[in-house]
């Protein structure tokens, strides 16, 4: 199995971490999680894409969006960029539930509000603005959390908050990152209609368990957000859960972007200040990742397509379980090294093409 290809033989419960809890209630806990792939990846890239509007909005978006307190680690812990990733811009996305996040896979009694960052997205614009690059990071990868040991990678949030899970990618990726945003599930249905629903590929038939009387048939299918909503959530109906989720959330995304990039939206103030409005209050930034920048950044991005938009999975050896029973998803430390070399030296391009992505 390539190290970037989802595992069809995987337990969907396995990835839970939480096989004795009741399934009603693992589903509870993961109501806002399970979107957060999604809606964490479509802050930065809806706002990339829109630039030249949401620099003409930015007290709203500045007024309405939170800043995150000490977001980065002490300097002294940091690494450098190479002289050829000078012009590079990496940004962190940390997906969060409003509900506190769901603390459900290891023991973290003696950890003081235990909550999760249970989606890491890497965001990687290139130097000369022609591509981005975005690496989802499996919540279950076991990795060293500096200072405390080896955990699932979503651990660090709990540990050290925002500046402690900047570090561990920081640590893992040898790469410095530029800025930081939480995203909180609960503006997504207003994202989705705010840009009139979307057209949508839909990769196999299926029906929702969370929504009965949704069945979603393959081929393209227009959602507005409820619809949408119940789409990127679902991985009970499939055989491999989490991993045809996963694949889901990835056409949502491409579909977002195709619709953002559109005339009838680019051309449309109405629509991208209802955008901006949806999105704004569910942001949660480091003080430099304001509108300006965003503008500023989305603006030198003008000529950026969809196929330009590149999503893929940090490398993994598989699944496994950890000395006191986890389930947890195995670090691929040759290809993770490839690709720490590849963003120190701005040249994902070439990852992407040696590992066919």
């Amino acid at each position: 199995m390539s190290p970037f290809e989802d595992s069809s033989n995987t337990d969907p419960q396995n990835m839970d971490g939480s096989r004795q809890e009741p399934r009603q209630r693992r589903r509870k806990k993961k109501t806002g999680r399970n979107v957060l792939l999604v809606f964490g990846s479509i802050v930065v890239i809806a706002a990339l894409v829109a630039g030249g509007f949401v620099f003409n909005l930015i007290n709203s978006f500045d007024n309405k969006s939170g800043k995150i307190a000490d977001a980065f680690p002490v300097e002294s812990s940091r690494p450098t960029k190479n002289a050829d990733a000078k012009d590079a811009v990496n940004i962190l996305l940390l997906g969060a539930d409003s509900g506190g996040g769901s603390g459900e896979n290891e023991n973290l009694a003696n950890v003081p509000n235990a909550g999760r960052s249970d989606t890491m997205m890497l965001v990687h614009v290139s130097g000369d603005r022609k591509n981005v690059y975005v690496t989802s990071i499996m919540r279950d990868t076991w990795i060293d959390i500096p200072g405390q040991g080896t955990h699932k990678i979503n651990a660090a949030f709990s540990y050290g908050g925002v500046a402690l899970a900047v570090q561990t990618i920081e640590t893992l990726l040898g790469t410095r990152i530029d800025h930081v945003a939480s995203v909180d599930l609960a503006g997504f249905k207003g994202l989705t209609d705010a840009v009139g629903g979307l057209d949508i590929d839909v990769p196999l038939t299926f029906k929702s368990t969370h929504n009965p009387g949704y069945v979603y048939q393959k081929g393209v299918q227009h959602m507005d957000g409820e619809t949408a909503l119940a789409f990127v959530r679902e991985r009970y109906a499939f055989s491999d859960g989490d991993y045809q989720r996963v694949r889901n959330q990835q056409v949502y995304m491409k579909a977002l972007v195709n619709k953002m990039l559109s005339r009838d939206v680019l051309t449309n103030p109405g629509t991208l200040t209802g955008v901006v409005d949806e999105l704004s209050p569910f942001i949660q930034r480091d003080d430099s990742l304001n509108a300006a920048t965003l503008g500023q950044l989305g603006l030198s991005l003008s000529n950026l397509r969809s196929k330009d938009l590149h999503f893929f999975t940090l490398p993994t050896s598989g699944v496994g379980r950890s000395a006191d029973g986890q389930s947890i998803v195995l670090p691929n430390e040759a290809a993770i090294k490839e690709l720490a070399d590849a963003l120190q030296n701005d040249d994902v391009a070439t990852f992407v093409s040696k590992h066919g992505l």
